[in-house]
Order: structure tokens, then sequence, then C-alpha cells
């Protein structure tokens, strides 16, 4: 008898309460509560707790990460009519602290709209990959701290007066296995007069190594990323972009050290505009509804499990709220409102607050930046 009566403590002082349990699993990502879901059955559930939810989405944007500490923000601003970009570089916590900088050569001229600048996928080591849009054999890397830059050599593609070759530019990221900084694109060739298939090269996938300055082609093939602008982030040696399907709109996941690409679905229904960002250190996308009324936040939890996309916010979207350009710290999302204004929406608080800039429609980007004053990728230029 004193033997089960020790067992039974033994089995109560192992207990350990859902509040408690719930409060240590909404600190952790979601990959690892998936593993654990097997554990109990309250478990398997988590994500239709609403207070589990409140937990793990307060933790999510409030937590700190290493990737926003001494940073700002650096927003590619198009102004419309005029068909003009300009660059800002913002900082303070109320965005009090502006400075318009110049763009790099050879964007460093008055555009009248004849180049369509963006910013390649996120800022590397105080680096951005600038290139225009409408003409993706014109980019360079460009350190703002340094205004050093390195011209890309051109592409393997061919060019030809009897077809037309499309250059598209889907991710610049870090190798940390052979410390190379790479970009990866797709080249496409189209012709509206159906030539001969001895005269029409085949469409391929080609990868640039700074290292090695030349680009390389692949000998695999994958869907090319959405032409809509905010479909390209990176994140620790991962390029992510967006591809649209007849049956909807996928994740593409391509690993930069191995050249390994995943596919990873997007379970969306009744949206009409999705919007792939880094949300505090996560992949996430920002979707409009259809009906206008309000927008969701979700986060991905395992590349290429699409059941592992997790929403965690549905916001009202306020009349002011028009469309978003990208995030910032921790809980912030900027949006261009319907006036032309450029807003910061605070996830954490709920409050909108305007920077102090205006921006046309769709083309206006916000990006996380670090100074970094060394080369850029430790090549001196």
């Amino acid at each position: 008898m004193a033997a089960q009566t020790n067992e039974k403590k033994v089995s109560s002082s192992n207990y350990i309460s859902d509040d408690i349990a719930f409060s240590i699993l909404s600190k952790l990502p979601v990959k690892s509560l998936k593993r654990f879901s097997c554990v109990r059955k309250t478990w398997s559930i988590l994500f239709e707790n609403p207070n589990f939810i409140d937990m793990f989405r307060d933790n999510l944007i409030s937590k700190p990460n290493p990737l926003y500490e001494d940073t700002c923000l650096i927003l590619n601003q198009f102004v419309s009519p005029d068909f003009n970009f300009n660059l800002y570089l913002f900082s303070g916590d109320s965005f009090e602290k502006k400075v318009k900088l110049d763009f790099p050569p050879p964007f460093d001229i008055q555009h009248n709209g004849d180049d369509f600048i963006r910013i390649l996928g996120s800022a590397i080591n105080g680096t951005l990959c600038i290139y225009d849009c409408e003409n993706d054999t014109k980019v360079v890397l460009w350190n703002p701290a340094t205004n050093k830059i390195k011209v890309i050599p051109p592409s393997l593609g061919e060019v030809s007066p009897e077809f037309m070759t499309v250059f598209d530019l889907n991710g610049f990221g870090y190798d940390h296995i052979t410390d190379d900084y790479k970009l990866i694109q797709n080249v496409l060739y189209v012709s509206f007069e159906c030539p001969s298939d001895d005269v029409m090269p085949k469409s391929f996938w080609e990868i640039y190594s700074l290292k090695s300055n030349s680009w390389r082609k692949l000998d695999f093939d994958m869907p090319s990323r959405d032409p809509k602008i905010n479909t390209d982030v990176y994140l620790n040696g991962v390029c992510h972009w967006m591809f649209k399907a007849f049956e909807g709109p996928y994740v593409i996941s391509f690993y930069l050290c191995n050249e390994v690409a995943f596919i990873t679905p997007l379970p969306l229904e009744d949206v009409y505009d999705t919007n792939l960002v880094v949300l505090n250190g996560s992949i996430a996308i920002i979707s409009n509804y259809k009906n206008n009324t309000s927008f969701q936040i979700s986060i991905l939890g395992e590349i290429g499990v699409m059941e592992s996309w997790i929403k965690l916010f549905d916001v009202e979207l306020f009349s002011c709220i028009d469309y978003p350009i990208g995030t910032g710290k921790k809980g912030n999302i900027f949006f261009r409102n319907k006036n032309g204004k450029l807003l910061c929406f605070d996830l954490t608080t709920g409050l909108i607050k305007e920077i102090g800039v205006e921006g046309g429609e769709h083309w206006c980007q916000m990006i996380i930046y670090k100074e970094n004053l060394h080369p850029i990728g430790g090549i001196n230029n």
C-alpha cells in the first residue's frame, strides 16, 4: 500500500497543468509544436484554443530577435503621376529621423519613368540588391553605408532579334556554407512568330556567385515568381517567392546552400490579394479578403507543409488602410492608404500612425536595414 501511495505522489508531482504547459509551448516555433501534438490531446488542438493563440501571437511579435538589433528602415518610394522613385532612411521609434538617399549608379539620375527600381528580397549584411524590374539585366549590389557597388555581369541567356529574352530575378541571399552572396534568375524566351525549335532556345534557371563573379546554369526547373510586387523575401539562407497556378497560389523556397527547392501551397479561401513578408523572423503572408472588410496574417511553420500555415491575425480593414508595403520590427506593418499616405500599423497596440511621406499605388517598399561598413560580401570593389 505504501508503494502505491508513493507512486501516486510521484505521478501527481510530475503533472503539469495546461496553463503552465501552454505558457511554455507558446514560446516554441510552430514546427516544434506540431511534433509535440501527440503528447496530449489538448496539445493536438492548440491552435483552436483562442487563449493559446493570444499567448503565441504575443510572444511571436514581442520577443527580441537578433535580426532586428540596431536596425533602421529603408523606404523605396514611388511617386505618381511622375513615375519617380526616391529612397529614404528612417530611424527612431516614431520614424522622426528621415534622410533621403541617392540611388547608386546606374540609377542615380532623374528616372522619369525609365527605370522601375526595386529592391530584391531583403537587406543582407548591409547590402541591397537594386534592379530595374522592367529590365532585369540592370542589377547592382549596393551598400548604402559605404556607397560601394558591385555591378552584376550579364546573364548566360542568349539575345537575338528573332525572339525576346526575359530575365526574371527571383531571389538574392547569402550562402553560409560557402560564405557567398548569390542571385537566382529564370531566363525565358518568347516569340510571337512561332520560330522553329532549332531557333528558339530552351528556358533555364541560373545562379550568380559573388565570389566567382559569374553565372552558372542550374539543371532543374521550378516555377518563377508572380510578377506582382511584394512576392519575394529572404530569410536564413533561403529565398522565398510566390507564384500563382490555376489551382491557387504557392510559395517556392530555394535553399542557396544545396540548391534544393520546396513548394508550399497556401490554404487561402475568399482572398483576392496576398503579400509575402517576414514577420519578426517568420515567413508570413498578408491577405485581403474579397469582401474587402479585413485582412489576415498567417505564418508558415514548416516549409513544404501546407497544414503548418497558422492564421494568427484577422484584422478589420480600416477605411484608411489600402495596400501593405512591408514589415518592420516586431509587430509593425506598413501600408499605403487610399489617399496615398504611408502608414505604420502596430499589431501589438492596434495604433496607426503616418510616417510623413506619400507613395504611389503598389510600388512602394519598406525594407529592414542594418548598417555594415565592411566591403560587399567581404570583397573590395
